[in-house]
């Protein structure tokens, strides 16, 4: 796979947008001349509409033809793996591809980091890093048919709070690397000062070919980016192989390898990427089967600290620690059920873990992720927790009022659009929910819902990713909020401590 230098100034990065957002033509629909949004063409995600995608990036014509055979072996194939289609390998050979996708960071801590890899057939990564001058050899670890040609491998012995240049290696060959790939390692758990983490969700197909944001993310010095889901995959259903096909797409963008490369990713799903629109659970017309092979695509296809409830190859959650930040993102859409049961969001077993996790957490502050909105005023509560699952919702923000746990931040995504809601409670607590559902500036509900005096802000088709500073060298630690905007500019800002982030007493 071969990178693309991204500039990094903002005048040079305003001089390629035109290259990366200009619009598409409308589709070829017999009989309809009506033009497709973005959005509508991701959705159908055709091998033109895919093609086109790729192409909105200056692509080798060795890429394009490489993209133009896996993308048409995929079609023919749509439950297939990559690795056990042929034509996808003898394509890579053909045109001088070394490897699929990757390197994406991720699982960063003070000493470590993990490197994920996708090679063009079995083989053996390995990362090299310098580490006090000596060039420090991690792995190998072998990719396999069984893993659909992913590896991941464990970069440890760091010191915190330090760049690190590294190389990749197939097979002791080493790979073409994106410009500025480094790893970063977070502080120490003790050092105080300042840790910025991203945010956001709704990059679709089409969003991960606009080098905006990504560039921003990378360049403003983000730790760590959270995806809150549909970021890649669209509406594929139970057709694992062309799922592949959409995560095959996105590793080709240059933008999205320049900031995978350096910024460690972590992802959880929505219902694009988890089977269509609004579904979850077991979806008529599916089986449990069905669900499986889109959770196992999923969990090779990402870089995660961890992958629900793993030994029973059920759902995507996971709890880690990016700084001074317990992170715990949610999977609301494998256990669901339907409206009125018992957890019917998350299902029992993961609430419970919930509850395990939240009274675990030892950092002054905790980011807690929902694929959908945590409030119910944007669009009528579509999809939203108070319309699904109200009680579970109450059992939750009662569960941290009761155990005094003290800095929660909730995150959401979904709703097209870039909003902070406050959520009030009968103690007088106010919860803060940041939904950033803008990293692809989609066609979304209204900026401001029905409690405008709950909202401080809330913009629509706009570019902006979500970004929190946490200062933990003062007193009382604070979290900054920034939306910041394809200009790298804060539309909206807003502080809160730790202090106004804690329960009152019981």
């Amino acid at each position: 796979m071969k990178s693309i230098l991204i500039a990094t100034t903002a005048s040079s990065l305003l001089a390629i947008l035109d290259l990366a957002t200009g619009p598409l033509h409308a589709a070829d629909v017999p009989g309809k001349q009506a033009k497709m949004s973005d959005l509508e063409r991701a959705h159908r995600g055709t091998v033109d509409i895919d093609t086109e995608l790729l192409n909105r990036a200056v692509q080798a014509p060795s890429q394009q033809a490489f993209f133009a055979a896996a993308r048409q072996a995929m079609g023919a194939a749509p439950h297939a793996s990559l690795a056990e289609v042929p034509a996808i390998r003898q394509a890579a050979q053909d045109h001088g591809i070394t490897h699929l996708g990757g390197p994406m960071l991720g699982c960063i801590s003070s000493n470590a980091a993990s490197v994920w890899l996708r090679t063009d057939r079995p083989a053996k990564v390995s990362v090299v890093v310098q580490v006090a001058g000596e060039a420090r050899r991690c792995g190998p670890v072998a990719s396999t048919v069984e893993t659909d040609l992913t590896a991941v491998v464990r970069v440890d012995g760091l010191m915190p709070g330090t760049h690190y240049a590294y190389q990749v290696l197939v097979d002791d060959t080493p790979i073409a690397m994106p410009a500025n790939a480094r790893i970063t390692t977070a502080p120490a758990s003790d050092m105080a000062g300042a840790t910025r983490i991203a945010f956001g969700a709704d990059f679709h197909k089409s969003g991960l070919w606009r080098p905006e944001l990504m560039e921003w993310i990378r360049s403003r010095g983000n730790l760590a980016m959270l995806l809150l889901g549909d970021s890649a995959a669209d509406d594929r259903e139970n057709r694992v192989g062309l799922h592949r096909s959409d995560y095959l797409l996105r590793d080709l963008s240059p933008y999205w390898q320049q900031m995978a490369a350096s910024v460690p990713i972590y992802a959880v799903w929505d219902d694009h990427d988890y089977f269509n629109n609004d579904l979850g659970g077991i979806p008529r017309g599916f089986t449990a089967a069905d669900r499986a092979a889109v959770r196992s695509v999923w969990q090779q296809s990402w870089n995660n600290p961890g992958c629900g409830f793993n030994d029973e190859h059920e759902g995507i959650f996971f709890r880690t620690r990016i700084g001074p930040c317990d992170v715990i993102m949610l999977d609301t859409r494998f256990f669901r059920s339907s409206p009125g049961q018992a957890n019917s969001f998350l299902g029992e077993r993961q609430m419970k873990w919930l509850e395990e996790q939240l009274l675990a957490c030892s950092g002054p502050f905790i980011i807690l992720t929902s694929g959908t909105m945590w409030s119910d005023s944007i669009s009528n509560g579509k999809d939203s927790w108070g319309m699904w699952d109200p009680p579970a919702r109450e059992h939750i923000f009662s569960f941290i009022e009761h155990h005094h746990i003290a800095g929660v931040l909730l995150l959401s995504g979904d709703r097209h659009g870039a909003r902070v809601m406050k959520l009030p409670r009968p103690s007088g607590f106010l919860f803060h929910e940041f939904e950033i559902g803008s990293l692809g500036a989609h066609e979304g509900p209204a900026a401001i819902g029905n409690e405008p005096a709950l909202q401080p802000f809330g913009v629509v088709k706009t570019l902006a990713f979500g970004e929190f500073t946490f200062d933990t060298s003062v007193a009382d630690p604070t979290v900054t909020f920034r939306a910041i905007g394809a200009d790298g500019k804060a539309l909206h800002t807003s502080t809160l401590t730790h202090r106004e982030l804690t329960p009152p007493g019981n």
